[in-house]
């Protein structure tokens, strides 16, 4: 029976166990190019991304800051460039250009000088020491201003609100004019970046630039202003 076995002409059996494996199915060099072309594209997106994020961050950064106050965050001022307007020289006429009072009230400066001469002191921040030593002084002799009819004006870069509590704090007699962007105090040449040279300008009445004083000392910027009017008187 075993010879019989061994010379039956019927093909072997395949094994049970190799026919039961799952099949692996192989995939196309096509689509292998297909998936390859879509993980490339991915990354490149996400590379894309993150340079886009970096650019962002970039100009962020260059934007310019706003100012710290040192009154308690009232002040508003903003470092900007001031415009390329050539500072005024003596004889001059006074420009027109809009600042805000103490009030929040558009002031053209031109329209100051129509019929009284006109003084303006410029102080670095309100309520300073040498700053209000400066303002004082013009409160002071204010009355001396007013007959000769020259009207006096504070200026600085300080926010109007700033510019009121410091006008009643020390009962300033004159108005204040509130220039954050530093425009008419860079036409007057007081400008230094983000900062205001002390300094004084006297104008006659229809606006022409008679006397100017920068830099000067907080103490002598009244005294000097008023004698100088004198003079000419």
């Amino acid at each position: 029976m075993a010879s019989q076995d061994a010379t039956d002409g019927s093909a072997p059996r395949r094994s049970s166990r190799i026919s039961a494996q799952p099949k692996v199915e192989t995939k196309s060099a096509p689509a292998a190019k297909k998936q390859v072309r879509k993980a490339s594209t991915k990354r490149a997106a996400e590379g894309s991304d993150k340079d886009e994020e970096k650019n962002k961050k970039a100009k962020a950064d260059e934007e310019p800051k706003v100012a710290s106050d040192d009154n308690g965050g009232d002040q508003s001022t903003v470092q900007e460039s001031v415009p390329n307007i050539s500072p005024l020289d003596i004889g001059d006429l006074l420009p027109s250009i809009t600042v805000k009072n103490e009030k929040g009230e558009d002031i053209d400066v031109a329209s100051l000088a129509a019929t009284n001469g006109v003084v303006f002191f410029l102080v670095p921040k309100a309520d300073t020491p040498g700053c209000t030593t400066q303002a004082c002084g013009f409160r002071d002799i204010w009355k001396e201003f007013t007959d000769l009819h020259f009207d006096v004006y504070g200026v600085s870069a300080d926010t109007p609100a700033a510019q009121t509590k410091w006008q009643t704090k020390k009962e300033l007699p004159y108005s204040l004019l509130s220039d954050p962007k530093r425009v008419f105090i860079g036409v007057l040449g007081a400008a230094d970046g983000n900062k205001t040279k002390r300094s004084h300008f006297v104008f006659g009445a229809g606006g022409k630039l008679l006397d100017r004083k920068m830099p000067v000392k907080p103490v002598d910027s009244p005294r000097l202003a008023v004698e100088f009017i004198k003079s000419i008187a």
